[in-house]
């Protein structure tokens, strides 16, 4: 393939040469192999989600041209919703086993038996207040209050409401929700309910099915992403902006380098408070190494850098998963540890070419032929944390010894660590600069990108850098989150520099507020900090309900199941929302026009699919610049 079809990252192109020569099989070969003659064709059947192989009777294919049904009588629109709920049920699960991870760490922390603190006491009893939940007493009764509250809203069955929900979503789409019967209870009721519909012969209607994705998507932002992100602001602290090192320059060969790769910070976070002590040092400098260092990774990267500032022990972040093969293959890393997600099958065959540790650190990861396994417990944490670290130190001089490392890899700076508080503290306390530059339109709305990374149509990142500049181009401030967030952050597009991308209404903001026109605003488990965000600024507008608001949400290049539910909870949330690649649903066309222009009289969302970033970026202004008209500004 083109280098263009390969990644947008100068790093990622060096490092792709680096793994063919050493005849590793990787990422881009194994997409390109997977096509029908071509990188990008697939199977007709499966392309438009009419594929389906759930009982005994198939594999079935559907064509609704001919009224062809699968055995059951399953139409082509019901087969592909019922695989599309299907994805959103294991996105919504492995979201929600992470926030149970945060909740437990939590717990733990409240009583004084991990290496963790409680950083933020006021979000604290903010948090806990606005759920409702007792506020008196000491850090740690409220914190054990909290968790007991959220446990028990995540156990409630699918029809008993859940009171998350209820404290936290809009009043308007409150209503709405509860109109349409898509009001959830709790999300492990909720996971039970939709997957029990997905049974054959259960529910084959492709407008049902949509709703109940569309209560799973709900639940999960609320009790999974809310809950989560919160409770992890509580114990690790709220993002606020600084400088980060990002691209594949952070990795020195030099260093004992740690990487933490998934999506949970808690070790992570545990290996850089010990890596920080002197001892720790101590032990890589006896080895021959310069130093020890923790260097940031994927989504678990993510979380750690929107937090704690670089120094000269958490060194940087990497880049998101695609570029996973291109880090392991620098020969600078001496352990990889994996947590929940993003972890691919094929890093045992790198961790023995390149001689690094590859350690699961989560019950649910494991590899084929690899012993070593560290399962995360918040009690154990510090004990677990420097087992890892032990262990990259013990491997640091047989890397040295046997592999030559890629050295001079790019590497810059972005400003990372906005959130709803950092924001707000930016505009001086209150969202009316940001709302007065809205309404006399300095900027013309604002755009949340929520998006993975994939190879699907466009090289890595490729699709989403275009989207985003075009967006910037146009006076749309850009708030980035997912791997996608890696991907703008290498691409230098969240430093002050990039204001030279922008507009000039939005270039004028950037210089008179000091930021990026893209605000690195965290992970893909941030999406409903994002919708919290934007009911705050329906709120300080009088109301306006979420529909009509100038903003959007694009994914430009989604790649897995927790994208497919982010994506449907921002059409229950109300969001005009942009997606690519086209989703595995057109072989049901009553299933696509029920997505992309009657859910607009049903929740106001609507489902923008343009492969074209020019075009795709048309859309997204057409329906900003209407709800401004709308508005009156």
């Amino acid at each position: 393939m083109e280098d263009d079809r390969i990644s947008y990252h100068e790093s990622v192109l060096k490092m792709y040469k680096k793994i063919k020569k050493d005849e590793m099989n990787n990422i881009w070969d194994r997409y390109e192999a997977q096509g029908f003659g071509e990188p990008d064709k697939r199977c007709p059947f499966c392309m438009g989600g009419v594929r389906c192989d759930l009982c005994s009777n198939g594999p079935c294919r559907a064509d609704v041209t001919k009224d062809k049904r699968g055995v059951c009588g399953i139409t082509g629109d019901g087969m592909a919703m019922r695989m599309m709920l299907l994805r959103n049920v294991m996105g919504a699960s492995t979201y929600h086993y992470h926030t149970d991870q945060t909740i437990k760490t939590r717990r733990s922390t409240a009583n004084n038996i991990t290496p963790f603190e409680i950083a933020e006491p006021e979000k604290l009893k903010t948090f806990a207040a606005r759920l409702g939940v007792d506020t008196s007493g000491s850090e740690k009764d409220i914190a054990l209050r909290l968790c007991d509250f959220v446990e028990k809203d995540f156990e409630r069955k699918y029809d008993e409401p859940s009171q998350v929900v209820e404290a936290l979503a809009p009043k308007e789409r409150k209503e709405l929700w509860r109109k349409l019967g898509i009001f959830p209870g709790g999300i492990h009721g909720e996971i039970m309910f939709s997957t029990s519909s997905c049974l054959t012969n259960v529910d084959g209607y492709y407008v049902s099915l949509a709703l109940k994705a569309m209560r799973l998507g709900i639940a999960m932002a609320y009790q999974s992403q809310i809950v989560n992100e919160f409770c992890q602001d509580i114990l690790f602290g709220i993002p606020r902006p600084h400088n980060m090192r990002v691209d594949l320059g952070v990795l020195d060969p030099g260093f004992v380098n740690v990487l933490p790769n998934g999506h949970e910070p808690f070790l992570g976070f545990a290996m850089v408070q010990l890596a920080r002590k002197p001892e720790w040092q101590d032990k890589a400098k006896a080895q021959g190494a310069k130093g020890l260092r923790v260097i940031a990774n994927i989504e678990t990267g993510q979380e750690m850098i929107q937090r704690w500032e670089m120094d000269d022990v958490f060194y940087g972040f990497t880049g998101n998963w695609i570029m996973q093969e291109a880090v392991l293959a620098s020969g600078c890393v001496d352990l990889f540890a994996c947590d929940m997600n993003c972890s691919m099958p094929v890093d045992p065959i790198y961790a023995e070419k390149y001689k690094f540790k590859l350690v699961p650190v989560s019950e649910v990861v494991a590899f084929e032929g690899v012993k070593d396994r560290v399962n995360y417990i918040p009690e154990k944490a510090e004990e677990q944390a420097a087992s890892l670290l032990q262990m990259a130190i013990d491997n640091f001089k047989e890397r040295r010894a046997s592999i030559e490392p890629v050295v001079n890899l790019p590497m810059k700076e972005a400003v990372v660590g906005f959130s709803t508080e950092s924001i707000l503290d930016a505009l001086g306390g209150k969202l009316d600069p940001l709302l007065d530059a809205i309404k006399n339109g300095t900027i013309r709305g604002v755009v949340g990108m929520v998006s993975c990374t994939t190879l699907r149509d466009f090289g890595q990142d490729v699709h989403t850098v275009n989207i985003v500049k075009e967006l910037i181009k146009r006076d749309v401030l850009v708030l980035s989150l997912g791997c996608g967030n890696g991907g703008v952050q290498v691409a230098g597009l969240c430093s002050p520099d990039a204001k030279e991308f922008a507009g000039p209404g939005l270039k004028g903001l950037c210089e008179k507020l000091g930021i990026p026109p893209v605000l690195s605003y965290g992970t893909c488990t941030d999406t409903g900090r994002l919708a919290d965000l934007l009911a705050a600024v329906s709120k300080a507008l009088g109301g306006v309900p979420i529909p009509d608001l100038p903003v959007a949400a694009t994914a430009p290049e989604y790649m897995e199941q927790k994208a497919t539910i982010d994506a449907v909870f921002a059409l229950a949330f109300g969001l005009y929302t942009y997606v690519n690649p086209v989703p595995t649903v057109t072989g049901g066309p009553d299933l696509v026009k029920l997505l992309t222009q009657d859910c607009k009289d049903v929740t106001g969302g609507l489902l923008n699919v343009e492969t074209d970033a020019v075009k795709a970026v048309d859309g997204i202004l057409a329906h900003i610049e209407g709800n401004r008209k709308k508005l009156g500004i």
